[in-house]
């Protein structure tokens, strides 16, 4: 497994360095955002760890600008922000996890690999409902428009889970459960988040396909003239 982290303090990136090391990992450290956001364009890694607060760049700017070059890598932030409008910022802009600092170098190392299973498990055959189609090789979200948009490995999962379940209404909990799993530190609003992305992506591909809010129960994955 090939890992970069991105870590301004020293120490601390060094430690980060032998600890996966030691862990059979491949790591390569940068220190600043600008540095993390040309190793990861310019090389393929089966994940990132991204420090927010960094020189040049930060970490956040880093991520919005690699999800906007379609780059799917899945992403774990590492920040002493730990409010919950900090967490949102960092799952808007397309983060997989995020783990506040200080923190012990085994769950950091656990949530890494969490993500990495997630990435494998779901992933399925193409998945397909109205004019729209999810392929997993290429994280894609696909219309017959001939357009289509990059998903971020959350959004992809939520995504999932709705072309698994079409006309069916999900509750905020229940993807939640499915996706994040009741022992993330993320807030239910992580939820609407996603589905919001979710939308603006499906109307940028000229998509009929739509998630609606059930007021009360939940969303549900409709398509035009259905």
């Amino acid at each position: 497994m090939r890992l970069l982290i991105a870590e301004d303090e020293l120490d601390l990136a060094e430690a980060l360095e032998v600890f996966f090391t030691k862990n059979q990992f491949t790591v390569d450290v940068v220190n600043d955002g600008a540095s993390a956001y040309d190793y990861a364009s310019a090389d393929e890694y089966d994940a990132i760890i991204l420090d927010v607060m960094m020189p040049k760049m930060n970490g956040i700017e880093v991520l919005r600008r690699l999800r906007a070059d379609g780059n799917s890598t899945p992403v774990m932030m590492l920040t002493a922000k730990a409010q919950k409008d900090d967490r949102i910022e960092g799952f808007d802009s397309g983060a997989d996890d995020y783990l506040p600092k200080p923190f012990e170098p085994d769950e950091l190392i656990s949530r890494v690999r969490a993500i990495l299973r997630r990435r494998q498990v779901y992933k399925p055959s193409i998945l397909t409902f109205g004019d729209v189609s999810l392929n997993p090789a290429s994280d894609m979200l696909e219309c017959t428009t001939g357009k289509s948009a990059r998903l971020s490995g959350r959004e992809f999962q939520v995504m999932e889970l709705f072309l698994h379940s079409p006309k069916t209404v999900l509750s905020a909990d229940r993807i939640m459960e499915r996706v994040w799993g009741w022992d993330s530190d993320a807030e239910i609003n992580v939820v609407w988040v996603h589905i919001s992305n979710l939308r603006k992506k499906l109307k940028s591909i000229g998509s009929k396909v739509t998630i609606h809010a059930n007021r009360g129960l939940g969303y549900i994955l409709e398509a035009e003239n259905d």
